[in-house]
C-alpha cells in the first residue's frame, strides 16, 4: 500500500522527497543515483569535444597581429564535420566557457562560412 498511489491510507504513503527553488538539490537528481553517473559522464564527453575543438582550430587557424589563432567558420566546419556532427553545439559551449569568439547568436552552414572564429 506504500507504493499504491491511489490509496486512502495517508499514514502508510511514503511521499517523495521535494525540493524547492533555492535549495541545493533543486533540479538535480538524486546522489550517487544512475542518472546522477550519466549526468557526470555526459559532461565528461562535452568537455573533451571542446577540447578537441580547440585543438582543431588551433592546427587550422592562422595566428592573428594579436596572437589569437583565427579560423573560419566553413573551415571548421568541414575539417570537424567528418569527426562530430555536433559542431555547432560544441562552439556553443566553447563560447559559453570563454574559450572561443565569434559573432552572432547562432552559426549557419553556407550562409556564415565567412564568420571568423577565434581561440581565445
Amino acid at each position: 500500500q506504500r507504493k499504491n498511489p491511489f490509496s486512502n491510507n495517508t499514514r502508510l504513503t511514503s511521499k517523495p522527497v521535494q525540493t524547492h527553488r533555492g535549495d541545493p538539490a533543486y533540479g538535480r537528481p538524486p546522489e550517487g543515483s544512475q542518472t546522477e553517473q550519466r549526468g557526470k559522464d555526459a559532461h565528461s564527453h562535452v568537455g573533451k569535444e571542446v577540447e578537441e575543438l580547440c585543438l582543431i582550430i588551433r592546427s587550422t587557424g592562422e595566428v592573428g597581429e594579436d596572437g589569437h589563432v583565427s579560423v573560419t567558420f566553413g573551415q571548421l566546419f568541414e575539417t570537424y564535420v567528418t569527426i562530430s556532427n555536433k559542431v555547432v553545439g560544441i562552439l556553443l559551449r566553447a563560447r559559453k566557457h570563454g574559450l572561443v569568439h565569434f559573432e552572432g547568436e547562432m552559426l549557419w552552414q553556407g550562409k556564415d562560412d565567412d564568420v571568423i572564429i577565434t581561440l581565445l
